[in-house]
């Protein structure tokens, strides 16, 4: 079994890779982003930590307000990591639950689907690092249609993350991710290289 994280940065197309992963292959994905949410409900202790840093007007109708705390996130580099550092206290250490669970089934792969893979310290958990990447106008457009955003809130969203070249000197393989055919192409090479050990690039 191998643990493959897959990061890149919001709008990049992460969860298009690990579904391609998990479709194709006998898989396991581990949702960083869909724990966040589960973990934030029903006045959970993390809900509360958000809460006392954020205020009260972040949670409505005992449900996180995301699309408020995403303004405050984005628009301050301080309140970012405020919220980064509760996301390691709370949301890593479910992730790391999770893994460990499904470290005992028999899957091929788990993917451990991070935006902040590296922040985390869950890199040190994979045994390989998929960066997912795109251009930018492109991810801007998937932004604005997936949370329902301006072009200058999803631009001011991917300043607040780190770029491109981050990933491409970090991570062990790079996928482009802009035509779903190409794509797929190229996490099947990925995935053969690590079934076969054969030198695809």
């Amino acid at each position: 079994m191998n643990i493959i994280g897959i990061t890149g940065n919001s709008g990049s197309g992460k969860s298009t890779v690990s579904k391609m992963i998990n479709e194709n292959y006998n898989a396991k994905i581990i949702d960083a982003d869909r724990i966040a949410k589960e973990m934030a409900k029903n006045n959970s202790e993390y809900l509360q930590a958000i809460r006392q840093t954020f205020g009260e007007d972040i949670v409505k109708n005992n449900e996180l307000d995301r699309k408020r705390l995403a303004d405050i996130v984005f628009s301050n580099k301080t309140e970012k990591e405020k919220l980064d550092s509760l996301t390691f206290e709370y949301v890593v250490k479910e992730i790391k639950s999770e893994l460990e669970a499904n470290q005992k089934l028999n899957y091929e792969y788990i993917i451990l689907d991070v935006p902040l893979l590296f922040e985390s310290k869950l890199d040190e958990m994979c045994d390989y690092i998929i960066g997912v990447i795109a251009p930018k106008t492109e991810k801007i457009k998937r932004i604005c249609k997936r949370d329902n955003l301006s072009e200058e809130k999803a631009l001011q969203r991917l300043n607040n993350q780190e770029n491109d070249e981050f990933y491409i000197k970090k991570c062990d393989f790079i996928i482009e991710n802009v035509d779903n055919e190409k794509t797929a192409k190229r996490v099947n090479e990925i995935i053969l290289k690590l079934q076969y050990c054969e030198d695809i690039i």
